[in-house]
């Protein structure tokens, strides 16, 4: 019979080199996620007799191991264990015995910092913006002349423009909420700030200049504004077919990556030429907003949100081309052939 060959495993902070803990005995099939359980166990949601034993387990190792683990603010989500100090974490389902490590391995703890969860920032940033908005539609006291309070346009355009920013918006709500599965539960809390700055403050500089009372009409009008409209509105649907697609990938609760293709649904055929198409059926819903509202803060929102998610779409398309072999060598990161 095969002996089990047992592991040594003392984890360092990567900023300090201090040692935080040392565990003697480690079984090779030990998923590095199981390091974070040490840490903070009880904030991961499980059954409550599952959660009984694994806290009576691991509150025996608290006991031994070291005074660290006791600590109340090292929750397993903020926490990174990684082979270097300056490397990348590794994933919970990394499996100590399939790690580049010997007998006796060292990982390095990082704090992530506090941690807030992704549908809890999606939820924030949109619904800013489609609250913003409609202040602004409304003519609310203290936006404009106190003559303007709430008054309505005149000009058709601008009760259209609010209803497709409104439909913009949530629609992203309800993906959130019934669409979209993340690989990661959380991003680090400072991120909200940050995000919501970017959509509630361009959601207001829009909004000020399409509801003011001397907007003006697009140049070419009635026919300008009915194909931003055509536009605008093939595009949505283009990415939320693209969302179900990417969603059925995915099981529910699993991390699973695979490599996306076309299914049955005509919008999802741009994935033979792109990896992200949601991003491109989003540029193309702004650019169809720019064209039918015909207003300089629309354009300007356009194009920083292009450059963002080319950014994005680069960084996932090189991330496809590493993990699959097999993936599509024809497909662009964001515009087919361009870029």
């Amino acid at each position: 019979m095969r002996a089990v060959v047992f592991f040594e495993v003392e984890i360092l902070d990567a900023k300090t080199k201090d040692k935080l803990c040392f565990l003697d005995k480690v079984r090779p099939a030990l998923h590095s996620g199981t390091f974070c359980w040490i840490f903070k166990e009880k904030h991961v949601p499980v059954s409550p007799f599952l959660a009984l034993i694994n806290w009576l387990f691991l509150l025996i190792i608290c006991l031994f191991v070291c005074l660290f683990v006791s600590d109340p603010q090292w929750y397993p989500a903020r926490q990174s264990i990684r082979l270097d100090p300056k490397g990348k974490s590794l994933k919970d389902e990394d499996v100590l015995q399939h790690l580049p490590v010997g007998t006796t391995a060292t990982f390095y703890f990082r704090d992530l910092g506090a941690q807030i969860s992704w549908v809890t920032v999606f939820l924030t940033e949109y619904a800013g913006p489609l609250l913003i908005y409609l202040m602004f539609y409304f003519r609310v006291p203290f936006i404009y002349a106190p003559k303007y309070d709430f008054t309505t346009s005149k000009h058709w355009v601008v009760h259209l423009a609010c209803m497709c920013h409104s439909f913009h918006y949530v629609k992203r709500l309800l993906e959130t909420l019934f669409v979209h599965r993340f690989s990661h539960g959380t991003m680090p809390l400072r991120n909200i700030f940050k995000n919501c700055t970017y959509y509630w403050g361009f959601a207001a500089w829009m909004a000020y200049y399409i509801n003011h009372p001397l907007y003006t009409p697009p140049i070419y009008g009635e026919q300008q504004v009915k194909m931003a409209l055509i536009i605008f509105l093939f595009c949505q649907i283009g990415n939320f077919s693209i969302h179900i697609a990417l969603r059925n990938l995915r099981p529910p609760g699993s991390k699973t990556r695979k490599i996306p293709y076309p299914t049955k649904n005509p919008f999802t055929w741009i994935f033979l030429l792109v990896s992200c198409p949601n991003y491109t059926y989003e540029l193309g819903s702004w650019l169809g907003f720019t064209l039918m509202t015909q207003c300089l803060p629309v354009a300007f929102f356009t194009l920083v949100g292009f450059i963002q998610m080319t950014v994005w779409a680069k960084g996932k398309h090189r991330s496809y081309l590493k993990e699959f072999r097999d993936y599509p060598p024809l497909r662009s990161p964001i515009l087919p052939f361009i870029l």
